[in-house]
C-alpha cells in the first residue's frame, strides 16, 4: 500500500493533486488518484472502512460504497471539501449488500436527487426492500447495537435502481467502467473497473489490508466472513480483478493497494489456508467432535497465529496486540467458515 508522500504528484491526467475546491482536505479524506478520494467512515474505528467519491472531467461525481446512514453526512462533508454539489452526484455504486459497504445507499440517495443506484442483480432487491437484511442483522446484534452500527437503513427507490450485468459496460464522461461479478465473499458482489484510472474497486473480493498493517511491508487477508464463503470461487474473483490489468486496486478495508504481484501471492495463501480450516471443520463438526461454537473459537485462534506469525515475521514485535488488534476480523471469519461447514454439512445429508 503506497503513502500520502507517494502519491504527492498525481500527474497521470495533468492534476496537481489539489481537491477541487482549493482546500486542504481533512485528515479522514485523502486523494489516492487523480479525481478520486477516500473517506473514512470512521465505522467502529478509524480506517477500518471507506467510501470513495469519483469525479469526472465534467465535474459529475459518483460515490463507490455508502458505509452506513451514520457515514452519509460525513459523506457529504467530503462531497463539499472538493467543491461539489450533492446535485453533482450521478452514480452511487454499492459493491455489495452488506451493511458496512450498502446500509447507508438509501439515506445517500435520499439527499442527492440526480443519483442512480448501480447494483448487482441480486442486490438490487435488498437495497429496494432492505427488511430481511434488518431483520437479519439485528438477530446477530441485537436492536441496540444494531442501531449503534448501522443507524437507520432507509429504502432505495426502486425507480432509482439500475442492474449492471457481469461484463456491463458503463461511459460516463472521461471515465469507464466495466463492472465485474466476483464470487466468493457474497454471491451478489461485483467490482468496479475503472479504466481510466487503471484500478479496480474490490469491496471485499481483494481482501483486507489496513493500513496500520503495512509499516513493515504488504499485508493483505481474504475474508471468510457469512454467509456465501466460497474459496474456489474467491481465487477465481481474485484472479479476474488482476486480469483486467489493473495496477491498483481500491480497497474497502482500507485504501489504495498497489503491489499486485505481492496481494496475488498473499491472497491465493491466505484462501488457501481459509480452504484447510473449512476442510477441518466440516470432518470436526462431521463427526461431532465439536459444537459450532468450540469450532468458532478454534478456528480463531488459529487465524490469530497464522496472521501475527506473518505480521512478526514482517518486523511487528507484539503478537499479543496483533491479536487484539485483529480479533474481529477473526471473529468474523471463523463465523463464516462454521456457517460454510453447516451449509456443506447439511448439502451431503440430501445427497445421501
Amino acid at each position: 500500500m503506497d503513502s500520502k508522500a507517494d502519491r504527492q504528484d498525481l500527474d497521470r491526467s495533468g492534476n496537481s493533486g489539489q481537491p477541487h475546491s482549493g482546500k486542504a482536505l481533512p485528515d479522514w479524506m485523502e486523494q489516492v488518484a487523480d479525481g478520486i478520494y477516500c473517506v473514512d467512515c470512521d465505522y467502529v474505528q478509524p480506517r477500518l472502512a471507506c467510501a470513495y467519491i469519483m469525479v469526472n472531467d465534467q465535474g459529475r461525481a459518483a460515490f463507490v460504497e455508502t458505509n452506513t446512514s451514520l457515514a452519509v453526512d460525513r459523506l457529504l462533508e467530503a462531497l463539499e471539501d472538493i467543491g461539489l454539489s450533492r446535485d453533482s452526484v450521478d452514480w452511487i455504486i454499492p459493491t455489495h449488500v452488506h451493511l458496512d459497504h450498502a446500509g447507508g445507499a438509501g439515506a445517500l440517495l435520499e439527499r442527492c436527487s440526480n443519483a442512480t443506484v448501480l447494483a448487482h442483480p441480486r442486490a438490487a432487491r435488498h437495497l429496494i426492500d432492505p427488511a430481511r437484511l434488518i431483520e437479519s442483522s439485528m438477530q446477530v446484534y441485537g436492536e441496540e447495537l444494531f442501531k449503534k452500527l448501522y443507524g437507520e437503513i432507509v429504502p432505495c427507490d426502486e425507480s432509482k435502481v439500475r442492474t449492471m450485468e457481469d461484463g456491463a459496460s458503463l461511459s460516463w464522461s472521461n471515465r469507464q467502467f466495466e463492472f465485474l461479478h466476483t464470487r466468493g465473499h457474497a454471491n451478489h458482489h461485483f467490482c468496479i473497473y475503472e479504466k481510466t484510472a487503471n484500478g479496480v474497486f474490490t469491496g471485499d473480493s481483494f481482501g483486507i489490508g489496513y493500513p496500520d498493517l503495512q509499516k513493515h511491508g504488504p499485508f493483505l487477508f481474504a475474508s471468510s466472513t457469512p454467509t456465501d464463503f466460497d474459496p474456489a470461487a474467491a481465487h477465481e474473483s481474485v484472479d479476474r480483478i488482476l486480469n483486467t490489468g489493473c495496477n491498483k486496486v481500491f480497497l474497502t478495508h482500507f485504501g489504495r493497494f498497489d503491489d499486485l504481484g505481492e496481494a496475488r501471492g498473499q491472497l491465493h495463501r491466505s484462501l488457501d489456508f481459509l480452504e484447510q480450516l473449512l476442510n477441518d471443520s466440516i470432518e470436526s463438526l462431521g463427526a461431532g467432535q465439536a459444537t459450532s461454537q468450540t469450532e468458532e473459537d478454534s478456528l480463531k485462534n488459529r487465524m490469530l497465529k497464522f496472521w501475527t506469525d506473518q505480521l512478526t515475521g514482517n518486523g511487528f514485535e507484539s503478537s499479543e496486540a496483533l491479536k487484539e488488534r485483529l480479533k474481529m476480523d477473526a471473529s468474523l471469519n471463523a463465523s463464516g467458515i462454521v456457517f460454510a461447514a453447516g451449509r456443506a454439512l447439511k448439502k451431503a445429508t440430501r445427497e445421501g
